[in-house]
């Protein structure tokens, strides 16, 4: 099954999207005559991967290389380098250049910024005096599609470097990302953002707007009616909850990465030993769509009831006569047999971790926290966790939580727990303690917690929650309702206004615009479920919002946005944006610094 996903059921034309950067990248290719070495960023390849297949790219007379310290070996007068703007990687291109000159090489040089160029980046390649035997150029990819319903502008260190390095350049990439979208689809009428982050995006939108305007003159109506942007900041409790969903529990355990997992091929029962397979998971697999979003408790419930269909089509197959057409049912099945196995070995492995009684207790801790009704059980908790040497990731999961329910740690507390830390794990884990606290994750208590009233207002703890018939969104933590949904429930509702209170309890402030061009829109301030039938575009389909987190997005919150979307009230289709796809793990791993 290809990598590349199926994106013919979007409710906005992400292929559109896909087959432009497609053409662009190929154009730069086509522009440089004859055969050519491309060098990749190693970080790029997964994101061209969701793109192009890398057979076009050779048949465009490129020869695949992955960028490293190590000189490009190959028989090629040009070489092409398709680069992020980072500094690091700007030392590896000089010493390839400076490499091939000592050996009397000469070749024509192309560097191609994604998805721009940077000052910082030419002055280390005209310090180095490379910049003259080169061709600068960019490729724009500032958004990659990585389902029919969620683009990535794959953006991984945007959370901490706007909460610790104080870099804000991801933010201009973002509205860039939303502006490009805008020229294709028109201007967004409405936007809301919450929090620091969302609210500078905001700004920065409307300035680009005003600098170079959107053609709204031939459009009837726009492709996307709202925007809402919510900084990962706003809502840190979310991803430092385990995921209970299929997907969720991938990622939690398996790490997806670019739409796949690698895994040893034993795990997919395959005989020989060896080299990792990757096994792509996205909506071109069909059996993969419906059971993504489902708690993990249902879905061998949901894999046991297709096998048991199938053994049964099976038995009458081979115990009466059969009609042509009745073969052709039974075939047709059979061709899910595949996908069925893929399941079926991912789900059983998966059962491995969420059977044992350390993964059980972990949750029912997570629970604990979030009732922030316990104190002390929390903090013995915790502190065994660190004397017992659990991985330090999961550790500093609860801690985090700990500490934001409860609006930070008593100073002798804070203290104990840090030490206790550093004695455990090693004292090079100073600079993350560190990053951790000026990001506001882990920090001495000053004031009182909000957190019971956020908790009671917005309903996030959901008694008896049916996870194989949800009725509500906590179906996804099993009873807890990811904060950052609500917001977005809310906001689809009935607006801002209503939680104007509440909102101000949460970190950053808030807003809310009417842009211009599309006055006939519905207006977002009416709309309630009662008005789906008069918020539809012109060809019928449902109006569209953008959901955009900046700072992350985990699998179970997207999981819960396409149980919203699905819903028979719900007025809108939604998509979501994100700077990443993240877990606990991978958020607090952004963090973490090597100590020279």
């Amino acid at each position: 099954m290809s990598q590349i996903p199926n994106l013919d059921n979007s409710p906005l034309n992400l292929k559109f999207l896909r087959e432009q950067s497609q053409r662009e990248l190929v154009n730069i290719l086509n522009n440089i005559r004859g055969k050519k070495c491309l060098v990749i960023d190693p970080k790029l390849s997964g994101s061209l991967s969701l793109i192009i297949k890398s057979t076009i790219l050779k048949e465009n007379g490129a020869d695949l290389r992955h960028l490293s310290a190590e000189p490009v070996d190959i028989d090629c007068t040009k070489v092409v380098y398709l680069v992020r703007s980072e500094f690091s990687l700007m030392r590896f291109i000089c010493s390839h250049i400076h490499n091939d000159t000592s050996k009397g090489l000469q070749r024509e040089y192309y560097v191609y910024f994604v998805p721009r160029r940077e000052v910082v980046c030419e002055k280390v390649l005209e310090e180095e005096k490379v910049h003259n035997l080169m061709t600068i150029g960019e490729y724009p990819l500032y958004m990659v599609p990585l389902d029919e319903d969620v683009l990535s502008f794959e953006l991984d260190l945007a959370n901490k470097e706007c909460l610790v390095d104080g870099n804000t350049s991801s933010l201009w990439h973002i509205a860039k990302a939303i502006h490009k979208l805008e020229s294709s689809f028109g201007v967004i009428p409405y936007v809301r953002a919450k929090g620091k982050a969302s609210v500078r995006v905001a700004d920065i939108l409307n300035r680009m707007q005003a600098e170079e305007p959107v053609n709204t003159s031939d459009m009837v109506m726009p492709g996307i009616n709202t925007l809402i942007l919510i900084d990962r900041e706003v809502d840190m409790v979310t991803p430092m909850c385990s995921q209970l969903t299929y997907e969720g529990l991938l990622d939690e355990f398996l790490h997806i990465n670019n739409g796949a997992v690698e895994l040893d091929p034993s795990i997919m029962g395959a005989q020989q030993e060896g080299k990792k397979i990757k096994v792509p998971l996205n909506s071109s697999d069909k059996l993969f769509k419906e059971i993504r979003d489902l708690n993990f408790e249902v879905v061998a419930q949901v894999l046991r009831q297709k096998a048991t269909s199938m053994k049964q089509d099976y038995t009458e197959m081979t115990t009466t006569n059969q009609t042509v057409s009745e073969l052709k049912d039974f075939v047709k099945k059979l061709n899910s047999l595949p996908e069925m196995t893929r399941h079926i070995n991912l789900a059983q492995h998966l059962s491995t971790f969420t059977s044992k009684q350390s993964f059980l207790s972990r949750l029912d801790m997570e629970q604990t926290l979030i009732e922030a009704q316990s104190y002390d059980i929390c903090f013995d908790y915790i502190e065994e966790s660190i004397h017992k040497q659990e991985p330090l990731v999961s550790v500093l999961r609860l801690l985090i939580l700990f500490s934001i329910t409860n609006s930070g740690l008593p100073k002798r507390n804070f203290d104990h727990l840090r030490r206790e830390l550093l004695h455990s794990y090693g004292f090079e884990h100073i600079a993350m303690l560190n990053n951790l606290e000026k990001a506001g994750l882990l920090k001495k208590q000053e004031n009182k917690s909000n957190w019971l009233t956020i908790k009671r207002t917005l309903q996030l703890v959901v008694e008896d929650t049916d996870t194989a018939n949800p009725n509500d969104i906590a179906y996804v933590f099993s009873g807890y309702a990811p904060l950052s949904i609500r917001l977005v429930q809310q906001a689809v509702r009935s607006g801002w206004r209503p939680m104007e209170e509440i909102l101000k309890l949460l970190p950053g402030p808030h807003s809310e615009t009417k842009r211009g061009g599309f006055s006939s829109s519905p207006s977002f301030d009416t709309l309630h479920g009662a008005s789906a039938a008069v918020d539809r575009v012109a060809d019928g389909r449902r109006s569209l919002v953008l959901v955009v987190f900046i700072g992350g997005v985990t699998f179970a919150e997207i999981s819960a946005l396409r149980f919203l979307s699905a819903q028979e009230t719900m007025a809108y289709d939604l998509i979501i944006g994100t700077t990443k796809i993240v877990s606990g793990n991978t958020l607090i791993e952004t963090y973490m610094e090597k100590l020279a």
